[in-house]
């Protein structure tokens, strides 16, 4: 038994990654859907932006919980809900002819399904089951699982869209998340069931709170991460839009896509393995400057179809570096018995930025005709990010002695 908690759990492994990829990849097409929705059904962009950024809040909104109810009651349960909210909301989707029945399926039902099988969840899992010398690596190899989804989602969407329409599409979307409580038997099991967790200084739900809500560390970096989901979901949301409004054809779209999906799997890894070696806080705060540079870079130059792709694969790297250190800093800092739930915090901050840039495109693309405020914002956001990571410390809080 000793010897076996030192393994990396395969099984574990292969089906959290394939749950990470069915979860991250159709969320990650929506925006694909904005421009025939929106034709279709006459409503403007604020619209169908609002639904999106609804996603988002739930998304992050359901994180604590889900992860405190994960650590608690098992990964498992919290899976099966997963699959049949997202399910449910896709399907809907699909049928809806208001505004009000658009921001209860895609906005409430998805968020909360893709809240339910996210990061943090199918994270916590893996940390309670490897050791820590090789946590940074598997939360590497489970971020680029995600990006292969997006890769992979976001050709496939745009191909079934033209070929069998947006609704059926939704449907098809629909009926592929039913697998994640199937894919999900492998991760049965909760904190207590964990020999890792169980090492760890004994607390209550409550005492965990109020120690990591008092973390100077914890506090920065759940507001680094805040600009992380602004810049990420406003991109996803709006990108293949801002190519169509640029005069670019909006096939390059769905390659830029594909390539942020592709890149993403080098940068998640990446990520994974440099994060495990050198500062998780300045390899955060370099990946924000690094964003920053590119979209103003992006936005200064001469745009093209040229441009866009080279865009597209230096995001694509910079996509979800951030989340494998961010996670893993979570762990270094309290242990993995809450982790779920400290995690879901984090993303939750993520998530209120997600909002805010899905709404915020839409909402002043609509008065001003242009997403350039949006994303200058996000420039700004970047450097903050970067200033508030500097700081933060990548130790365990200091606890009494566990005898």
């Amino acid at each position: 038994m000793e010897k076996g908690a030192a393994r990396i759990p395969v099984a574990l492994l292969i089906c959290g990654c394939f749950i990470a990829l069915i979860n991250f990849g159709p969320r990650s097409s929506m925006g694909f859907f904005q421009l025939p929705m929106i034709e279709a059904r006459g409503w403007d962009r604020t619209t169908f932006a609002l639904a999106m950024a609804i996603q988002n809040l739930m998304w992050g909104l359901g994180q604590p919980f889900f992860g405190a109810i994960a650590d608690k009651f098992g990964t498992w349960r919290v899976l099966a809900f997963s699959g049949i909210s997202y399910s449910s909301g896709l399907y809907l989707m699909s049928i809806t002819e208001s505004p009000l029945m658009l921001y209860i399926s895609g906005g409430i039902l998805v968020g909360l399904g893709v809240s339910a099988g996210s990061f943090s969840i199918i994270m916590a899992t893996f940390a309670r089951n490897v050791p820590p010398e090789k946590r940074t690596f598997v939360f590497g190899l489970g971020t680029a699982a995600g990006s292969i989804g997006m890769a992979f989602f976001s050709p496939v969407s745009v191909a079934m869209i033209e070929t069998l329409g947006w609704q059926d599409t939704l449907v098809w979307l629909s009926a592929l998340m039913l697998l994640i409580p199937i894919l999900g038997i492998a991760l049965i099991g909760n904190s207590s069931t964990s020999k890792i967790a169980n090492t760890e200084f004994d607390q209550t739900v409550s005492q965990a709170l109020q120690e990591a809500l008092k973390h100077s560390s914890y506090l920065l970096l759940i507001a680094g991460f805040f600009v992380c989901g602004f810049q990420v979901a406003f991109i996803t949301a709006h990108f293949p839009a801002y190519v169509s409004d640029i005069g670019i054809a909006s096939k390059w779209a769905g390659i830029a896509m594909l390539l942020i999906g592709l890149f993403n799997v080098i940068g998640s890894l990446g990520s994974g393995i440099l994060s495990q070696k050198y500062s998780k806080p300045a390899f955060l705060a370099w990946i924000y400057i690094a964003r920053s540079v590119a979209v103003s870079l992006f936005l200064l130059l001469p745009q093209s179809p040229t441009s866009v792709v080279i865009f597209a694969s230096v995001m694509g790297i910079l996509w979800l570096s951030t989340v494998p250190p961010t996670n893993a800093l979570v762990a270094v800092m309290f242990g993995t018995k809450y982790l779920g739930m400290l995690g879901g915090i984090v993303f939750l901050s993520h998530q209120f930025g997600s909002f805010l840039g899905v709404w915020l495109g839409g909402y002043l693309f609509d008065i001003y005709g242009s997403f350039n405020i949006v994303w200058w914002l996000g420039v700004a956001l970047g450097i903050f990010a970067a200033i508030v990571h500097w700081p933060i410390e990548e130790q365990p809080i200091k606890r009494p002695a566990i005898v």
